[in-house]
């Protein structure tokens, strides 16, 4: 039941790094799992856009159903009653490995000789080539050119080989090098794993019922929609299932060290989310308040960029004592349009998603804080719409360091020479985005701000640290990655 793309790719690269995925996969034989999987992957939307796929396990029979597009696109009521089951996996898709294809849309399904398996991936792998010339190997056949395929692939091919499905995933797993928060399907239940470092997140919740229902889901509020009860993380290098007796786990990877990416903290999971025992707004408040203390600004009035800056402006606003407010309004209905702007929109600065209120900026003096400056070209925009509205002058507070490398674990950044801040000083691009004054929080600040540790977090797009090796030939190119993989 796979329908034929109607969306073609939207090549316009915005300035911000592109969501991860997100994962979700739930048992619960009394339940209509399809519908809890939608509500799911809804409230998982800001991971990814590009497209939406669930699978359902009804005894020995799948169903299946993945097109492009947004969750509420791609489902409906009439879709969702032909995914009978007991349980179900899905997944939102934001291609960063892989091309903008129907066939890479998520879940990947593969058959072994105990049946159906069903796959949902959230990260990227980095020793894809090595993983493909191995299963080249074992004959095996590509349909797509996502490397999320051949983790399904690797886990056939060892049930194939006379192993259950527990070893045969936990052996799969120890072929995969690289970031993978993954949720299985199989006809004997759901398996939920992640990678040694734990780099994509991945949660259990468990429903308010006296039945043994489980859900795994990339972020709390993917538990929250659906009213499940929060459990714990899945931990770095382990596996766990979920069938009619509970649930139950294992350690797969020999050695686990912690190294959660922490842009999820800052800009991709949802504020309302929780890690550490906290909201990821408190998080984001505090590293305002932390900016403030480490780069104040002489100015009348605080603002916030839509809408992942704005927790940090108001804790940048309470310790400096300078007054909040609402400075941007966002158009919260633009998605991404297929429809090209004309020539006048064009050289008059196209505000589709983010515009000035005049009469709040007017005369005044504005600091205006952002999560991350990536290219610099959507901020160099912003910095003009709000000086054409009448501020005085525009300072800029970033609460993350500069961002100087790309992410090779799933996060869709540009090459390192895209990357304003690994070619330019903070005063270069000061400079070239127009503002009166420029900058960022510390890595220490930021890490700091977790209460974990700062060697529990991956933080390689601000360093060049990463916790997994790259090959040396993918360092500088992402490109020669997408390029791996097509096929």
């Amino acid at each position: 039941m796979i329908p034929t793309p109607s969306l073609s790719r939207d090549e316009t690269r915005p300035d911000k790094p592109e969501e991860a995925c997100g994962v979700f996969g739930v048992y619960a034989p009394n339940e209509d799992v399809a519908k809890l999987t939608y509500f799911g992957l809804y409230a998982l939307q800001h991971r990814g856009q590009e497209s939406a796929g669930i699978a359902t396990f009804q005894g020995d029979r799948v169903h299946c159903y993945k097109d492009m597009g947004l969750v509420s696109r791609v489902f409906n009521e009439e879709i969702l009653s032909r995914l009978p089951g007991q349980m179900a996996i899905g997944h939102n898709r934001y291609s960063t490995t892989g091309s903008s294809h129907v066939r890479n849309a998520q879940p990947a399904l593969v058959e072994t000789r105990l049946g159906t398996l069903a796959l949902a991936h959230n990260g990227n792998l980095v020793n894809i080539r090595e993983l493909r010339e191995e299963l080249d190997r074992r004959n095996c056949d590509f349909e797509t050119s996502s490397d999320s395929e051949a983790i399904a692939l690797a886990v056939a091919t060892e049930v194939d080989r006379g192993k259950d499905w527990h070893d045969a995933i936990a052996s799969a797993l120890k072929l995969c090098r690289g970031a993978f928060s993954l949720t299985l399907g199989t006809p004997i239940g759901i398996f939920a794993a992640r990678d040694p470092h734990g780099v994509r997140p991945l949660v259990i919740g468990k429903l308010d019922t006296e039945l043994n229902d489980y859900v795994f889901a990339s972020e709390t509020c993917g538990l929250d929609i659906i009213g499940a009860r929060y459990v714990r993380e899945v931990q770095p290098g382990e596996m766990v299932f979920a069938n009619q007796n509970g649930i139950s786990s294992r350690m797969w990877a020999d050695e686990s060290t912690p190294k959660l990416c922490v842009f999820e903290n800052i800009y991709f999971a949802r504020p309302d989310s929780m890690t550490n025992g906290e909201s990821l707004y408190s998080y984001r408040i505090r590293i305002g308040e932390i900016l403030a203390k480490e780069s104040p600004a002489d100015v009348d009035m605080v603002i916030g960029v839509p809408d992942s800056g704005i927790p940090a402006a108001i804790g940048f606003s309470r310790v400096s004592g300078i007054p909040y407010a609402e400075g941007l309004i966002k158009n919260r209905y633009v998605g991404r349009t297929f429809i090209q702007p004309t020539q006048h929109m064009r050289e008059s600065g196209i505000r589709m998603k983010l515009n000035p209120l005049k009469d709040v900026l007017e005369g005044r003096r504005i600091a205006i804080v952002d999560d991350s400056i990536v290219r610099g070209t959507t901020s160099r925009k912003l910095v003009k719409a709000l000086r054409e509205a009448g501020a005085t002058e525009v300072h800029m507070r970033v609460s993350s360091p500069p961002v100087t490398h790309p992410c090779f674990y799933g996060i869709d950044t540009d090459d390192q020479k895209q990357l304003i801040a690994a070619t330019k000083s903070v005063a270069e691009i000061r400079e070239q985005i127009g503002v009166d004054s420029l900058a960022y929080l510390s890595w220490e600040g930021m890490l700091d701000a977790t209460g974990q540790g700062r060697d529990r977090f991956c933080s390689a797009c601000f360093t060049g640290d990463y916790p997994i090796q790259i090959p040396e030939q993918l360092k500088h190119s992402k490109l020669m990655l997408e390029e791996v993989l097509e096929v």
